[in-house]
């Protein structure tokens, strides 16, 4: 997808198959949309009296207006001008972009980005554009045969209008917005794939092929053997109930360019990511019913690795670290058993009251590996609890931590890029549910606050650096006829890391 911008003061005059322009309820033109309309002789106006109520995210085709060079002028619906903000636009460039995908359109030029709105900058607006682009492109195929109507976007060129002086940081805007979108694509595809074709041995060589195109990558993918060696016996437990091989994945980004004396050195930042490419709940099996969505269980390594694909495009200066234990949690005669008691890397046992909370079994140790790089910051991602799903819904991640700068620092990153996140308890009271009387913890805490006392546990592994958790369980994928991976929390971690970055 190539972004750029576009800069006369001609809008009118502008050759394009599409071009879109704010309209708000009420009649109200954004300044794009009044350009079009005094050079139309009023054709806009006369259709928002009539038949166009600009409800946000709905847009209208006009086609061949006289005076205006575009093939098509679309109006998108931007709702009330008061309560017009920063998801607002992104919903607008969305609709925009689902749009020309639709029509089967090759390029199109978007007036969105200039309308000023609160708590918003141009280079964000630009962002969500290239981000909305993204998202409406996506197309998963990678399993289905030829058939009639199944073929990919042919949208490939998006420019945005703004003025010569505003041109800079649109483009700043444009690139991060197409980093990040290709990082969640990636994301999305890694999560769709069926888990027959994902699985632990997929995921690494997808790192490996990512240090083929970009040179700031290196990744190393560890095997059985020496997740043995390191002791990690509490992931591996969860390992043992699947014939497919487990993998210990450190894919590492290290800015390019000299390297910086030891006094300037700024510690790394390391991202965790949950990589179960099956969960069927192991002996505590899950029901049937929707449990092919249980691929998605290694949303926490497709949204790391999403992450670490957008800042090498961006060519963050910053290290970062991403460490991603994967494997499935299946049934089986050598599967874990509840009752049983298992060993950690960090040395503390943990009691297995249920074998379907696997996945702290295998973030604890990678929390504990995480130690060895004196981090600034570690930030683990994981679709972790059902009980999130519950507090939160499908529009928050849920966000646990202990520090109030990281927390603070990650909740504005998920406003910025419309990609919000929720702070939830992490109280040191929760912890007696996890109290057991024949290992240092039990990994379950019962039914109340199921998500607080998972975040407890993980909590237990991470005394060395500033942590924060991610609970993605109702925010990673979508159900239903629109089911699919969401590229979530990929904008939130990359702009994070880029806020890390100056």
């Amino acid at each position: 997808m190539e972004f750029s911008t576009q800069t006369t003061a001609s809008l009118h005059q502008i050759k394009t198959a599409a071009l879109a322009v704010g309209v708000f309820a009420d009649g109200i033109l954004s300044p794009a949309a009044d350009i079009i309309d005094h050079a139309s002789n009023g054709a806009l106006r006369s259709v928002l009296s009539s038949e166009f109520k600009a409800k946000p995210g709905t847009h209208l085709v006009l086609r061949n207006l006289p005076g205006v060079a575009a093939v098509r002028v679309v109006l998108v619906g931007l709702g009330k001008q008061e309560r017009y903000n920063a998801a607002g636009h992104a919903g607008g460039e969305l609709a925009f972009a689902n749009y020309s995908v639709s029509a089967n359109l090759a390029e199109g030029v978007s007036t969105l980005a200039a309308i000023e709105c609160a708590n918003s900058t141009l280079r964000a607006r630009a962002r969500a554009a290239a981000m909305a682009a993204g998202r409406a492109t996506y197309h998963y195929n990678a399993t289905l045969s030829k058939r009639d109507g199944d073929t990919p976007s042919k949208l490939r060129k998006i420019a945005v209008w703004v003025s010569r002086t505003q041109a800079t940081e649109a483009q700043t805007g444009l690139r991060e917005g197409r980093a990040i979108a290709n990082g969640m694509n990636l994301t999305r595809l890694l999560g769709d794939l069926p888990p027959n074709i994902c699985t632990p041995t997929y995921l690494g060589n997808t790192a490996k092929k990512l240090t083929k195109e970009f040179k700031t990558l290196k990744a190393e993918v560890l095997g059985r053997k020496e997740i043995e060696a390191l002791q990690m016996g509490s992931f591996l437990s969860v390992a043992r109930g699947s014939y497919e091989a487990p993998v210990f994945i450190v894919l590492k980004h290290t800015p390019a360019g000299p390297k910086p004396s030891a006094k300037n050195r700024k510690a790394p930042i390391v991202l965790v990511g949950k990589g179960i490419t099956f969960d069927a709940g192991g002996i505590s099996i899950k029901p049937a019913a929707n449990m092919d969505e249980m691929k998605y269980d290694m949303c926490g390594a497709a949204s790391v690795l999403g992450t670490v694909r957008a800042i090498a495009e961006l060519e963050l200066d910053r290290e970062v670290i991403a460490l991603i234990p994967s494997c499935e949690n299946l049934p089986s005669g050598r599967a874990n058993k509840p009752g049983d008691v298992v060993t950690s890397m960090s040395g503390q046992t943990i009691e297995i009251l249920n074998t379907d909370a696997e996945g702290r079994l295998v973030l604890c140790d990678a929390l504990t590996y995480a130690e060895r790089f004196k981090p600034a910051a570690v930030i683990d991602v994981a679709t972790l609890t059902g009980a999130c799903v519950v507090a939160l819904g499908h529009i928050n991640t849920g966000l646990f931590s202990a520090d109030d700068a990281l927390a603070h620092s990650l909740l504005q990153a998920g406003r910025d890029t419309n990609d919000p996140a929720w702070r939830m308890p992490l109280d040191d009271a929760y912890q007696e549910q996890l109290r057991s009387n024949f290992a240092d913890m039990a990994n379950i805490g019962g039914p109340p606050a199921g998500s607080v006392t998972a975040a407890c546990f993980l909590s237990r592994f991470t005394g060395k650096y500033p942590w924060a958790h991610l609970d993605i369980a109702g925010t990673a994928w979508r159900s239903g006829k629109d089911k699919g991976a969401s590229g979530r929390p990929v904008p939130l971690l990359v702009q994070y890391l880029v806020d890390q970055a100056i």
